[in-house]
């Protein structure tokens, strides 16, 4: 079959998915479609030029379920709970989205699209519509690459400093078995601390949008 950017940007993904982004080059991915390494370049120009053609065809293929008439609170969770749900199934190429390509949220996405039209639904002026839902995506998409990454596991089990703490044993300490054991294996779940997260920025959003330009709860005044 003739070579095509859609064809080329699938296969890569298939690659990336099963090795990480490290491990991809322009001679597997020739290798995968079963072509000669320089016919690529008459579709991309460069391993970089795969990458973000390859994370505009995820995002391209996001969805979630549209509850236009939902509370923007559930519609916000839904639609953050379904980006996560995208993160975990292409771990290695979100892994380096998050940290390699700030453009990869374009204006048109579909999860864009959504949250601006969350965000609007909330009741936030026209003109700052924008600046809250970069920063509802700066929040996620750094608990997703914590998450992704291992680094939220390893700080949410860290013990805070302080003397009721001094002197334990470390979970690795603990003897086999004993329930000592069984809580720093487990450690902390994960889809808790994601809720945990939306239920912050929710409530937060909200204290925003009540608050007068003060600052003051515009009920209180």
């Amino acid at each position: 079959m003739p070579l095509t950017e859609a064809g080329i940007y699938a296969a890569a993904l298939r690659l990336i998915d099963e090795d990480g982004v490290e491990a991809l080059t322009m001679r597997k991915l020739a290798t995968a479609l079963d072509a000669n390494p320089m016919s690529l370049y008459h579709h991309v120009p460069n391993k970089e030029a795969v990458l973000r053609g390859v994370t505009r065809m995820v995002g391209a293929r996001f969805r979630t379920v549209t509850l236009e008439d939902a509370p923007w609170p559930e519609r916000l969770r839904l639609l953050a709970t379904d980006f996560r749900t995208l993160a975990h199934r292409h771990p290695e190429l979100m892994a380096y989205s998050f940290s390699h390509q700030p453009d990869f949220i374009q204006h048109d996405d579909p999860f864009w699209t959504a949250l601006t039209a969350i965000v609007a639904a909330a009741g936030a002026p026209p003109s700052e519509v924008p600046e809250i839902a970069a920063l509802i995506v700066a929040v996620v998409i750094g608990v997703l690459a914590a998450e992704l990454n291992g680094s939220l596991h390893q700080w949410a089990n860290l013990k805070p400093p302080g003397p009721e703490t001094d002197g334990e044993d470390e979970p690795s300490d603990a003897a086999p078995g004993s329930p000592g054991a069984a809580a720093g294996t487990a450690g902390p779940d994960p889809d808790h601390m994601f809720r945990l997260v939306l239920d912050t920025l929710i409530t937060g959003l909200e204290s925003r949008l009540t608050a007068g330009p003060d600052g003051q709860d515009a009920g209180r005044r």
